[in-house]
C-alpha cells in the first residue's frame, strides 16, 4: 500500500474509491501519567506521551490501510492526521485520506 500526503503519485493514473479513515483513543496507565505530571515541573520532552502518540498514529494508520484494502485500493492519497485530547492523559488520533485504485 502506497501512502502519500499529496493528491497525486508521479507516473500513476488512478480512480478514487472514497474516503478511508482509522482512529484510536490511547492513554497511559496511572503510574506513567503521574510521572509525566512531575516532568512538567522541570520541563523537557514527555517521552511517555511521545511514545503513546507514536503508537496511536501507528494503530490509526493500520486501521485506515485495512479499510482501504477492503475497498481494493492500491494507495491512499492526501493522508492526514488529526488528534484531540479526550481527557487528562488520553488522546484520540485519526488518520484519513482518499483510497485510490491504479488504472
Amino acid at each position: 500500500m502506497i501512502l502519500v500526503n499529496t493528491d497525486y503519485i508521479s507516473g500513476k493514473n488512478f480512480e478514487m474509491l472514497g474516503l478511508v479513515k482509522g482512529s484510536t483513543i490511547q492513554s497511559k496507565h496511572a503510574g506513567k501519567d503521574i510521572m509525566q505530571g512531575f516532568k512538567t515541573l522541570v520541563g523537557g520532552e514527555l517521552k511517555g506521551y511521545t511514545e503513546m502518540m507514536n503508537e496511536a498514529r501507528a494503530i490509526a494508520t493500520k486501521r485506515m490501510v485495512a479499510e482501504a484494502e477492503a475497498l481494493g485500493a492500491d494507495a491512499i492519497v492526501n493522508v492526514r492526521y488529526a488528534s484531540s485530547a479526550i481527557m487528562q492523559g488520553a488522546a484520540e488520533v485519526m488518520a484519513y485520506g482518499t483510497a485510490v485504485k491504479f488504472v
